[in-house]
């Protein structure tokens, strides 16, 4: 049986003629109102009965982009499930107990089970769930060795360093702005380590999002006219143990939990 797909799927079968039996004032208002489901086809009292009939009314709802992370993520569940855990406790640095891997996620405790069923006493975001599974699932066990790097100097970095840097750097060094309070929050919540200054930089930070997957916060404060500014510095082996899609998600995350937490208490 066939099914709408589009508002303009709806309105190929209406005859354009705008009479307005339907209630609506236009066929492609009423066209419309079908797509979203807020009306039958059948409300169209000019359609032939072979026309409904062969499309009963079916409705296809396009796919949102929570509905591909959704899937992705039950994908990525059921891999891990196929995973020997016991094993990728060396690799990721985690250990296993009572058949679950146990992580340190910003020093936090994570477990997942053999069925990829997430476990934590604090709330599981999206965008921590995705980063843990592949992360359990690619990490290949290099041990960190603490020559931080900017993103554009991994692997393959730099042809996503724009976009990192739109969606990452920026918008984080617009909370930092207007939120002097976070760096402390972050070195209280989330096991945050204050670090010699790197790179000349105010405010140097360590955290650990994954076990070998450190990452370096620098912050410079606005001075005499020049405005203040944030880069974001990985260890060498970052991309070997998570993945460069896997570090642009711990970064997005970050920023949208980095927002959350100033909208709460800034």
């Amino acid at each position: 049986m066939p099914a709408i797909k589009t508002t303009m799927d709806a309105f190929k079968l209406l005859d354009k003629s705008n009479c307005r039996a339907c209630n609506e004032k236009t066929c492609l208002a009423f066209a419309a109102a079908v797509f979203q489901g807020k009306k039958p086809l059948s409300d169209c009292p000019k359609l032939d009965k072979d026309v409904l009939e062969a499309y009963g009314g079916d409705i296809e709802k396009p796919r949102t982009m929570a509905d591909e992370q959704e899937e992705a993520l039950e994908a990525l569940k059921q891999m891990v499930g196929n995973t020997d855990l016991a094993s990728a406790a060396e690799r990721t640095g985690g250990r296993y107990t009572g058949d679950r891997l146990t992580l340190k996620v910003f020093g936090k405790d994570f477990s997942v089970d053999k069925n990829g069923r997430l476990y934590s006493d604090i709330h599981i975001n999206p965008w921590v769930a995705a980063p843990l599974l592949n992360y359990i699932l690619n990490c290949s066990g290099i041990p960190v060795k603490g020559e931080w790097v900017p993103f554009r100097e991994l692997e393959n970095g730099r042809a996503m360093h724009g976009l990192f840097n739109q969606r990452c750097e920026k918008p984080l060094k617009k909370v930092a702005d207007a939120y002097p309070q976070l760096f402390e929050d972050l070195m209280d919540i989330f096991n945050g380590k204050a670090v010699d200054s790197h790179q000349d930089a105010d405010i140097a930070l360590s955290l650990y999002p994954l076990p070998k997957v450190p990452m370096l916060i620098c912050y410079w404060q606005p001075e005499d006219g020049i405005e203040s500014g944030l880069q974001l510095f990985f260890d060498v082996t970052a991309e070997q143990n998570c993945g460069i899609e896997g570090i642009y998600a711990l970064g997005t995350g970050l920023v949208q939990m980095f927002e959350k937490l100033a909208q709460r208490h800034g």
